[in-house]
C-alpha cells in the first residue's frame, strides 16, 4: 500500500509519467495532380506529458505546426529549439531527427504533421528508427 502511494505521489510530481503511446490521427491522404507519384499526407500526432519519440527519419519532407503544449525538437545540423503554439519548422526527407519530445511533464503536445513525397512503400509506414 505505501509504495502505491509513493509512485502515484511520483506521478503527481512529474517525476515519473506513465507510459502512453503516441496518438497519430490521419487527418488527410491525397495525391498531388501536379506532380504524380507525389501526395500529401495529414497527421495529428499526440505526445502524453513528458513522452518522446526514439531518434528517426522520415521518407519525405515534413511541415511541422505545433498546435497545443511545447515541443523539444532537434534535427541533425540543427539546433534543440522547444516549439509553442502557433511555430512550426520543416524536416527535409531524409534528415535525421535526433530529438522530438513533449517539453511538459504535465501537459500533453499536439502538433499537425504534413508529409509531401512519394508515398512509403508500407501504407501506414512514416518513420525510419535509427
Amino acid at each position: 500500500m505505501r509504495s502505491a502511494r509513493v509512485l502515484a505521489w511520483l506521478m503527481m510530481m512529474g517525476v515519473i509519467v506513465p507510459a502512453m503511446a503516441t496518438q497519430d490521427e490521419s487527418l488527410l491522404t491525397a495525391a498531388l495532380t501536379r506532380a504524380p507519384g507525389q501526395s500529401l499526407q495529414a497527421l495529428r500526432v499526440t505526445y502524453a506529458p513528458g513522452e518522446a519519440s526514439k531518434p528517426h527519419s522520415h521518407d519525405r519532407d515534413a511541415y511541422v505546426y505545433v498546435l497545443q503544449g511545447h515541443v523539444r525538437s532537434q534535427v541533425e545540423g540543427q539546433p534543440l529549439r522547444v516549439y509553442a503554439p502557433g511555430e512550426s519548422w520543416f524536416e527535409p526527407a531524409g534528415a535525421h531527427h535526433q530529438v522530438s519530445a513533449n517539453a511538459s511533464r504535465s501537459e500533453p503536445a499536439t502538433f499537425l504533421v504534413v508529409f509531401v513525397g512519394a508515398p512509403p512503400a508500407q501504407p501506414g509506414s512514416r518513420t525510419q528508427s535509427r
